[in-house]
């Protein structure tokens, strides 16, 4: 219990002082980049999740780009994890699944235009409801 107190009262003056040491300022900026990355994975499950209750024909390349541009709007860490989980999940549909090549691409040129801050409505499909 005491080193607990210990290290909130030295973390308390170490937040507090204007002149942080260059460690505390790495380690607050990987700290940063961890929940940009864990926000950004929760960004693409929403899509994730969203594309799977739509079950609309033709919205899935719609879905990859929200995904990303929601998780890459969040920092460096968010585009991390969105390209992480767009390349594992081509790579799983592409390779292991079945799926076409020319699908997987497609669907990766979505994840690069959702990353690179586009709109994802440019592939809206014609129909789909406005709760997406």
């Amino acid at each position: 219990m005491r080193l607990c107190i210990c290290i909130v009262l030295l973390s308390t003056i170490l937040c507090a002082s204007a002149d942080r040491p260059a460690i505390v300022q790495g380690i607050m900026r990987a700290g940063q980049f961890v929940r940009d990355a864990a926000g950004g994975a929760r960004d693409m499950l929403r899509a994730y999740n969203d594309m799977r209750e739509a079950n609309y024909k033709g919205a899935d390349k719609y879905f990859h780009a929200r995904g990303n541009y929601d998780a890459a709007r969040r920092g460096p860490g968010g585009a991390w994890a969105a390209r992480v989980i767009s390349d594992a999940r081509e790579f799983w549909q592409g390779s292991v699944s079945g799926r076409g090549a020319e699908d997987s691409r497609l669907d990766q040129e979505a994840n690069e235009w959702g990353r690179r801050g586009g709109d994802p409505n440019r592939y809206r499909p014609k129909g789909l409801p406005s709760k997406y």
